[in-house]
């Protein structure tokens, strides 16, 4: 998202012709003792003293400080008007890079208890190394340390703030958190990757969801490695969809369950993570780089052979019965047409009913053994296709079933049998 002049720079801009100024005011004699002539009136300066480098990197104004170049700074971020006197602040890492570059932003923590990806924002925001990076990394471990706090997924309302985005500054206490992290961070953004889990006990492959009807969200979702990409338009609220609304290309990275720290899948995203930032020239290749601290050329990247999206479609399986669902596939497994998914008992009638597979694909995500109800969203199944039929199928119109019917009154009541994209 391009900005004006920064105060920064602006105060930059400033700095130097105070120093043209100075220059004029105390003209220094050339060589051998002669004088020469006065100094022309003016601003005028040598061409190199007037024409810095384009890609000279200022300090970056956010959250009322100034993050130098080639430095990390942790931040803190409050609401405004008073809304979070008496909760801890909500931590702001800004790795501001050495060299020039995008911004990329890492969020975390808008569910309060999906802590994978506190995790995840965590160690990329402290891991990267800002004398080698050309950019800046926004990383943002929890947002909504309302919920955290509780170890719920909600505000103390009952909001879910996913569905608030871009917010307003005279709505509920879930527009008014909203509007000021849109304001005080997402303004910030050239890019936005939000990180969750999946939601009512079921856990999610790790996998980027993106509305691929969006040129520049597609663009951005070829970027994760051979990360699953899910084409999903979002719901109205989302922070993707928010973002993307204002010209900053962002996605969902889902990955895992909520309510616990899963090693395997955060690592997966930070590796993922860590791939789109040197495809994205933000950081150098270890295999592509010739020597020590050699930045990234993005046109020897994009000639680079490099792990592809998988691209895919998905369908959710439904449980027909009532009873105990006891799973006999695991995450990421490859299952065939008519293969057994698993099974729910009833305890009662001491009845086993099996729930198969409709086509042969992959189980990106699924709920965790629990007790559940007909209808209940059990299984994820993806499969597999090309990037031109992801896009194709993307942009036909088909009826959308929205997770929350009628955003004004479902907001705070969601249904956990929903399934479908429930960011």
């Amino acid at each position: 998202m391009r900005r004006g002049l920064k105060p920064a720079a602006a105060g930059l801009v400033l700095l130097l012709a105070s120093a043209a100024t100075c220059a004029q005011d105390f003209p220094v004699d050339p060589p051998g003792g002669e004088q020469g002539p006065p100094p022309p009136v003016g601003l005028a300066m040598p061409e190199d003293f007037l024409a810095p480098p384009a890609d000279l990197v200022t300090p970056l104004a956010i959250l009322d400080r100034l993050v130098v170049p080639g430095t990390r700074m942790q931040l803190e971020w409050r609401p405004g008007g008073g809304i979070s006197a008496a909760e801890i602040p909500s931590p702001v890492v800004v790795t501001r890079g050495a060299l020039s570059g995008p911004v990329l932003c890492l969020v975390a923590g808008v569910h309060g208890d999906e802590i994978n990806g506190v995790e995840i924002v965590r160690r990329l925001a402290h891991g990267i190394d800002p004398t080698r990076l050309s950019g800046t990394v926004i990383g943002v471990p929890i947002v909504n340390v309302h919920g955290y706090s509780r170890g719920t997924r909600y505000l103390p309302d009952r909001r879910d703030l996913n569905r608030f985005f871009p917010g307003s500054r005279s709505g509920s206490i879930a527009s008014r958190i909203a509007n000021a992290f849109f304001q005080d961070i997402v303004s910030h953004c050239d890019m936005l990757v939000d990180f969750h889990t999946g939601s009512f006990e079921r856990s999610n492959l790790p996998q980027v969801r993106a509305d691929l009807t969006r040129p520049d969200v597609l663009e951005f979702s070829r970027h994760f490695g051979n990360t699953v990409v899910l084409h999903s338009p979002g719901n109205k609220g989302m922070l993707r969809v928010a973002a993307t609304a204002v010209g900053v290309p962002a996605v969902t990275f889902e990955a895992g369950a909520p309510a616990r720290l899963e090693p395997e899948e955060i690592a997966q995203a930070v590796a993922a993570i860590e791939r789109l930032m040197v495809q994205t020239g933000m950081r150098e290749d270890p295999a592509a780089a010739e020597g020590a601290g050699a930045p990234l050329d993005p046109e020897v990247v994009a000639r680079r052979p490099d792990p592809a999206p998988i691209f895919l479609d998905s369908r959710w399986v439904r449980a027909n019965s009532g009873g105990l669902l006891i799973s006999e596939v695991t995450l990421g497994q490859r299952v065939q047409a008519g293969q057994r998914l698993g099974r729910v008992i009833d305890p009662v009638a001491n009845v086993e009913r099996y729930i198969l597979a409709p086509v042969a694909g992959r189980v990106i995500g699924m709920a965790l053994n629990q007790s559940v109800l007909p209808g209940y969203a059990a299984f994820h199944l993806g499969t597999e296709t090309s990037e031109q039929q992801a896009v194709q199928e993307a942009a036909e119109p088909s009826e959308v079933v929205e997770d929350d019917p009628d955003p004004e009154e479902r907001r705070d009541a969601p249904d956990p049998a929903a399934g479908e994209d429930y960011e």
